[in-house]
């Protein structure tokens, strides 16, 4: 069995891969010593909370404050981890920690994964990214710490600390805070609203796991000197900037009663990360509206987030623009190759037909949802958000089945497209060149 799922793309494999960790997770999730006593979890439940923790999206059918043991959030935040780093790179790095070494395939693997140019320097690659993240959510959670300690236990403050930082590097929305101390079950961390401090360290948490491990690297390695930084680079940086700043302005300019720190955490929170100061239920339709763009982007390429991408979105804003005024595609003083705007449009097609086709169906099987909620619950699950307007609870059975499709569709869906459409093998027959009208 194992040498045939080796034989498979490795794009076919990752698939597999994810698909197996939710399973198990949703099994390692209704365990008894993972559920509160007194608490009644269903299966489809257990199974939505898993594909929402291994897809790092956050949308969430039950509270994990209040539903599960420290142990249940334990495998909770473990199901984040690999989520957010992806199941070959965890798996990489377990056979290094065994001594053991990366056959071909292996690299081939994390190649894909990780969107790497070769398989060359995989190995070191894994090792970089799994010391990149271990540094960056100790400094959060330590930070964390500082906030969760002022109204709860130590002890019960380190775990809040812990679990938030890795929520919050992986882009996953998830908090297990529930009834505790002064919150609310579902209401995120509307209580830190106010918080600076928190504010500030969740969503440079969030920028970090959003921006990708490629560009994590290259900025250590250039000491942060933009000249020295590859088109790639200053591509995401360029327009993970101009999103942030955007999104604020228009979340502040649409909702009058959001503050500035208000507004630019849920700028950045919206591109994938999922979490909340404010309750998106009494945020207007064009306050959703900016969110759901912002979503539907999301972040960049070998990142923990998910979304069309910054890059996708870039390039495909860069082919409009030429096509538009008969120039050339160009950024940074490079070229931009044309196969990239048909592969960024294929993308972002793909990912379009995805949200609207789910919009629909949910509207279909819940007809008491309003289609600008069902349209914010789909492209949140498509992008890996998190974000709600508190609809996620009263969902039937078949939406919540439609949010798992979407959530894993999401999780992998631009590795997928690319691995298993873009790269296929074309025609051997050539034909001549027809015409149509265009436009």
């Amino acid at each position: 069995m194992l040498k045939r799922i080796m034989k498979l793309s490795p794009g076919r494999i990752i698939a597999l891969g994810f698909a197996a960790v939710i399973f198990i997770g949703s099994g390692l999730l209704m365990l008894p010593c993972s559920v509160q006593e007194g608490q009644d979890i269903h299966y489809i439940d257990a199974l939505y909370t898993s594909t929402s923790a291994v897809c790092v999206t956050g949308l969430i059918a039950i509270d994990p404050g209040t539903a599960f043991t420290p142990i249940g959030r334990f495998f909770l935040a473990m199901l984040i981890q690999v989520g957010g780093l992806g199941v070959t790179t965890v798996g990489a790095g377990v056979i290094l920690a065994m001594g053991k070494k990366i056959n071909l395939k292996g690299r081939n693997l994390i190649q894909e994964a990780g969107n790497l140019e070769n398989g060359k320097g995989a190995v070191q690659f894994v090792r970089q990214v799994l010391l990149t993240t271990l540094t960056i959510e100790s400094i959060g959670a330590a930070i964390n710490f500082i906030v969760f300690v002022q109204d709860y236990p130590s002890l019960e403050a380190l775990g809040y600390s812990l679990f938030h930082s890795i929520a919050a590097f992986n882009n996953s929305g998830f908090d297990i805070l529930g009834h505790s101390g002064q919150l609310y079950a579902n209401e995120n961390l509307l209580v830190y609203h106010d918080n600076v401090l928190l504010n500030l360290v969740t969503t440079g948490l969030i920028i970090f796991g959003g921006i990708g491990f490629l560009v994590i690297q290259e900025m250590r390695k250039n000491k942060f000197c933009w000249k020295k930084y590859s088109m790639h680079a200053k591509v995401v940086l360029s327009v993970t900037a101009f999103l942030i700043i955007s999104g604020t302005v228009l979340i502040k300019v649409t909702e009058e009663g959001e503050t500035w720190m208000g507004a630019y955490f849920h700028s950045v929170s919206a591109r994938t990360a999922g979490f909340s100061t404010s309750n998106m239920a009494n945020y207007t339709d064009a306050g959703l509206l900016v969110l759901t763009v912002l979503m539907f982007i999301g972040a960049s390429p070998g990142s923990t987030g998910g979304g069309i991408k910054t890059s996708t979105f870039f390039v495909l804003f860069r082919g409009i623009v030429s096509a538009a005024t008969n120039k050339t595609e160009k950024a940074f003083k490079y070229s931009i190759p044309r196969e990239l705007f048909r592969k960024s449009a294929v993308i972002t097609l793909l990912a379009l037909c995805v949200v609207v086709s789910g919009t629909w169906l949910m509207m279909v099987m819940d007809p008491h949802v309003p289609m600008i909620d069902a349209l914010f619950e789909m492209t949140s699950a498509f992008g890996t958000v998190g974000l709600s307007t508190g609809i996620t609870p009263t969902l039937s059975v078949g939406s919540k089945i439609l949010s798992i499709v979407i959530m894993y569709i999401g999780r992998l869906g631009p590795l997928t497209i690319a691995s298993l459409w873009y790269f296929t093998k074309g025609d051997r027959v050539n034909y001549p060149e027809g015409n149509i009208a265009i436009g």
